[in-house]
């Protein structure tokens, strides 16, 4: 994805969940200025930390003692946790020199677990600040170490690259010389060059997936980035074959077992789906109930939630094919379906009239 994309998709996950962007790129394409444009946009403080220039007391602090206890001093750039909502910026995660200061980072940018708050060594980060990642690609144009697959399993890698017309916006923007824009113009094979596509080898993981429902459940990015925002977390292959079950899955009509026995799972696609793919379905469930004519207390309460989701017609429709089935009618005539049948009961007596 290209800069602004990237800047799109930062910002969802940053105002809407605790897991940790970790943003891939070529020197010189604008990471850093992203991160920093993102944070400006969603009112958010700023905190840089040049991990290829710290060491591991920077990052943990200075061990003192009390009495027989030992603590460690708050490192100076710790938000305190009455800060205003602040982005800590991990730059150059993968250029750190020391083995000690790549692990003492680790636990930093894990996601915290539910309840809990995210920790480095014994601070502990206070909820409303997030902590986002930028690093150069491993593909030997840098002298980075190489991100094991435990940690790049902790975080959403966004790789991005350069886009001459994106980059054109942002000189035009930014008042750059105009020889040099319009030489960009005529000549944008030399914008940048040897940045070339690069793979960062995601794989998909049980914590990967999980991060992948979070950002389901949470986040709405635009439907063309989300192939490249799974692709980050449980790699191309896996997101390609989500992908493409989800939208087989969204053409496929749910059937009256669906509805009766997993409503509370596919609710959200029965409200979605299209007119003819909702007319199957509801032509299944009737012909189901015409031959099952029981159901138990749960199967009834799923039955009124469907209907209470389709559109009017469709409404009024099914309830009258229903009404035909005596022990179905029975169920919904019951008081406590009142808010949702009842008007539709009433119409159909009209109409009968």
């Amino acid at each position: 994805m290209n800069i602004e994309q990237m800047k799109v998709v930062l910002k969802e996950i940053l105002t809407t969940t605790d897991l940790t962007p970790c943003v891939v790129g070529h020197r010189g394409v604008g990471k850093t200025a992203g991160i920093i444009q993102v944070c400006r946009d969603i009112n958010r403080s700023y905190i840089p930390l040049r991990l290829g220039q710290m060491e591991v007391g920077d990052l943990v602090g200075i061990p003192y003692r009390i009495d027989e206890t030992m603590h460690w001093s708050r490192p100076a750039w710790w938000p305190a946790d009455n800060a205003p909502p602040t982005i800590i910026h991990c730059d150059e995660l993968n250029r750190a020199q020391q083995e000690d200061t790549l692990q003492a980072i680790f636990q930093f940018v894990e996601p915290p677990s539910q309840g809990q708050q995210r920790a480095l060594h014994t601070h502990k980060l206070a909820p409303q600040h997030r902590v986002v990642v930028a690093i150069n690609p491993p593909d030997g144009s840098y002298q980075v170490t190489p991100l094991d697959r435990a940690l790049l399993d902790r975080m959403v890698v966004i790789q991005v690259e350069t886009d001459a017309d994106c980059w054109s916006q942002y000189a035009q923007q930014s008042d750059f010389d105009l020889a040099v824009r319009q030489f960009i113009g005529a000549h944008q094979h030399l914008l940048s060059l040897n940045n070339v596509s690069f793979d960062m080898n995601v794989e998909p993981s049980e914590r990967a997936w999980e991060m992948v429902s979070i950002l389901r459940r949470h986040c709405h990015f635009p439907k063309q980035l989300e192939m490249e925002v799974y692709s980050g977390v449980i790699g191309k292959e896996a997101a390609v074959a989500f992908l493409q079950w989800r939208n087989e899955q969204r053409l496929r009509p749910l059937t009256a077992a669906d509805i009766l026995q997993r409503w509370p799972m596919v609710a959200e696609q029965a409200e979605k789906q299209r007119d003819d793919i909702q007319a199957a379905t509801i032509h299944e469930l009737t012909t189901r109930l015409q031959q099952q004519t029981h159901l138990d207390k749960i199967e009834q309460d799923h039955l009124v939630a469907y209907i209470d989701i389709l559109p009017r017609d469709m409404r009024f429709a099914l309830v009258k094919s229903l009404l035909r089935i005596p022990p179905i009618a029975a169920i919904l005539c019951q008081d406590k379906y009142d808010a949702a049948i009842l008007d539709i009961i009433r119409n159909i007596s009209r109409d009968t009239l």
